[in-house]
């Protein structure tokens, strides 16, 4: 009954939210919300022009006020892992109720994955004439030596074509190789990201020596498994290391000691617990928790 309760709370709450806004976005009708969509994820992602998240998140503002539920999710998306902003949950989740208010599958995951507190705002972007300021996004962990410097220009650059937040993956490559392009374990996992051969050849990973080609083969995995596991970094980490199969059995992170000291080992480098997940990676929801 209580579940029942709160899924109606939250979904009047994303109606009366998208009613709030329909006097604006029907003044606002005539500006090209898909061309501003597609700018934005340009600028995002750095395809073809020069990555500007701020930009980028200027442009999913504007298409957001239009009603656009990808570019609330997008934004939601962004302000909930701090890129080019501040993080801001319940502002994410504001946006997420709201692209979830028009059916948008991930929107709606993400609204169960996140909270927001009574009397919240709506993000300040979505009013009349508010800008959205740009400020420094979280603190990353910073990574010193010259090689794991190197790999991180590479993962900024590789990380957004994979919907992966460049911290996460330099999180992953940190405890798995120690950003040793060269390191082998005794399972024969290979590489930056500790690719299996199984896993590579998933991937299409010719070369796991080579560190663009096995940070793009990690990438997908990761992706992958945000999708599977939607969003739960938790489940993500014990599935990379333990794999997919191992937490669907055990519908949790596995009572493995390695396993359980890789998720703790994670949580410190990376102090988000859910990740927005990208649509159409992986059948998402196979595994169900209680």
């Amino acid at each position: 009954m209580q579940r029942s309760i709160f899924r109606h709370t939250r979904a009047a709450r994303a109606g009366a939210l998208a009613a709030l806004l329909s006097a604006q976005l029907a003044a606002l009708a005539a500006e090209p919300a898909a061309e501003l969509l597609a700018a934005a994820a340009r600028l995002e992602h750095g395809e073809g022009v020069p990555r500007d998240l701020p930009q980028a998140l200027a442009l999913y503002c504007r298409a957001a006020r239009l009603g656009d539920a990808q570019a609330q999710y997008a934004l939601g998306w962004m302000l909930a892992n701090g890129r080019g902003a501040p993080r801001d949950d319940g502002a994410a989740s504001q946006l997420f109720a709201l692209a979830a208010a028009q059916g948008h599958p991930q929107a709606q995951a993400m609204l169960h994955m996140t909270n927001t507190a009574p009397g919240t705002p709506l993000p300040a972007c979505l009013l009349p004439d508010t800008p959205l300021v740009a400020m420094p996004p979280e603190p990353r962990v910073l990574y010193t030596h010259a090689a794991s410097k190197q790999i991180g220009a590479l993962v900024e650059v590789l990380a957004p074509q994979f919907d992966v937040d460049p911290r996460l993956a330099m999180a992953i490559i940190a405890i798995e190789s120690g950003f040793n392009a060269r390191a082998v374990s005794p399972k024969n996992a290979q590489g930056l990201m500790q690719l299996i051969p199984e896993t590579a050849e998933r991937f299409r990973v010719k070369d796991a020596f080579d560190p663009e080609q096995n940070i793009r083969g990690g990438l997908a995995y990761l992706r992958w498994l945000l999708a599977y596991f939607r969003g739960d970094v938790q489940l993500v980490a014990a599935a990379y290391n333990a794999g997919e199969k191992a937490v669907d059995q055990y519908k949790g992170v596995p009572p493995y000691a390695e396993t359980q000291e890789y998720v703790k080992r994670l949580a410190r480098l990376y102090k988000h617990a859910v990740h927005p997940y990208p649509a159409g990676s992986a059948a998402s929801g196979a595994l169900r928790k209680p």
